[in-house]
């Protein structure tokens, strides 16, 4: 069982911008000693041959045919905007 002393815990709490009162820190390093004591007993389980799972349920992604679509409205497209030239949408210079 991993024991996380005061010092540690008020290092913790230093590291991830936590304001904690010294009369709190006892409490601190418990929680923490008890979230290591859990990781190891979470490494101590066998997952040889179990697949990684995306989700708890099993499900496919949903998943569109590839085909092409109407597409070909590029001046359709380009009447909304407020200046194109050639084809394409004209912009402003924003590096000199």
């Amino acid at each position: 069982m991993s024991e996380i002393d005061l010092d540690t815990a008020r290092k913790v709490a230093h590291l991830a911008r936590i304001a904690v009162p010294d009369e709190n820190l006892p409490a601190l390093a418990q929680e923490l000693s008890q979230m290591l004591t859990f990781m190891e007993q979470l490494n101590e389980v066998d997952v040889e041959g179990v697949e990684p799972m995306t989700s708890v349920t099993p499900m496919r992604l949903k998943r569109r045919l590839d085909g092409v679509t109407d597409g070909d409205m590029q001046a359709k497209i380009l009447s909304n905007a407020p200046d194109a030239r050639e084809g394409f949408f004209a912009v402003p210079k924003v590096v000199e």
